[in-house]
C-alpha cells in the first residue's frame, strides 16, 4: 500500500510520465510510420474488398483504443472512488482526450468503410450504434467536468459517470455476437486465432502498436500538463 501511495503521488507519477514520453513518442513514430507505409503501399489488396481494405490500418487501431482507453478511465475512476487519491482522477482526465479522438477516428473511418462496402455512410448497426453511444459518453465526461468549479466535486461526479458509462464497453465488444449485425465479427482476438491474412495482419499489428504508443505519449503529456496546471493553481490560490 505504501508503494501504491508513492506511485499515486502526482509529483512521482509526473516524473515517471516525463521519462516515458520520449520512449512512447519514438515507438509511435517507428511502429506507426512503418505500419502505415507497409499497409498502404506494400500490403496486397483484399480479394473481396479490394483497395478499400486499407482503411483497416486506421480503423482497427482506433476502434481498439477507443474502448481500451475508456476501460483505463473506468479503472482509474474506480481507484479514485475506493482510495480517494486525486492522481487517479488526473489519469482519467489525461486519457479522455485521446479516447475521444480515437472514437471519432473510428466512427469516421468506419463510415467511409461502410460507404465503400455497404453503399451507405451510416446504418443503425449494433456495433456502430454502441460506439456512437461511447462517443457521446466521452463528450458527456468533458461536459460534466466543466459544470463544477470545485475540483473535488468534479472528480467525484465524473468518476461515478465514467463507471456508469462503462456498461457500454461489453455492448461494443459483444454486439456483433448478441444481435444481427452488418459489422464483421471479431477478427483479431478470437478462438482459433486471427482470421486476418498474415500479409495484412503484420502491418496491422505494427499500426496497432504505433497507435498504442501514441495514446500513451499523449496521455503522459496531458497528465504532466494537468499536474503542472493544478500545482500552479494551488500556488496562485492557496485558500481556494
Amino acid at each position: 500500500m505504501k508503494q501504491l501511495l508513492r506511485w499515486a503521488n502526482p509529483s512521482v507519477a509526473g516524473k515517471v510520465a516525463a521519462r516515458l514520453r520520449g520512449v512512447c513518442l519514438l515507438g509511435a513514430i517507428l511502429f506507426g510510420a512503418t505500419g502505415l507505409v507497409w499497409g498502404f503501399f506494400f500490403a496486397p489488396a483484399d480479394y473481396l474488398q479490394g483497395e478499400s481494405v486499407r482503411i483497416i490500418y486506421l480503423h482497427v487501431p482506433a476502434a481498439t483504443l477507443s474502448t481500451l482507453l475508456y476501460g483505463t478511465m473506468a479503472v482509474a475512476s474506480l481507484g479514485f472512488l475506493v482510495l480517494r487519491l486525486p492522481s487517479f482522477a488526473l489519469v482519467c482526465r489525461a486519457v479522455a482526450p485521446t479516447g475521444l479522438l480515437m472514437t471519432a477516428l473510428c466512427l469516421v473511418t468506419g463510415s467511409l468503410w461502410g460507404k465503400l462496402s455497404w453503399g451507405a455512410w451510416w446504418v443503425w448497426d449494433a456495433r456502430l450504434t454502441s460506439l456512437l453511444v461511447l462517443f457521446f459518453i466521452y463528450i458527456g465526461y468533458f461536459a460534466l467536468h466543466s459544470l463544477f468549479v470545485d475540483g473535488a466535486r468534479a472528480r467525484l461526479a465524473t468518476s461515478v459517470f465514467v463507471l456508469v458509462g462503462a456498461v457500454d464497453l461489453p455492448i461494443v465488444k459483444f454486439s456483433v455476437e448478441w444481435w444481427y449485425s452488418l459489422h464483421q465479427p471479431a477478427s483479431l482476438l478470437r478462438k482459433g486465432g486471427s482470421s486476418v491474412h498474415p500479409d495484412l495482419l503484420q502491418p496491422l499489428l505494427l499500426c496497432l502498436a504505433g497507435a498504442t504508443f501514441f495514446a500513451a505519449w499523449a496521455s503522459f503529456t496531458a497528465f504532466d500538463n494537468i499536474s503542472m496546471r493544478t500545482r500552479l493553481q494551488r500556488l496562485l490560490h492557496p485558500l481556494s
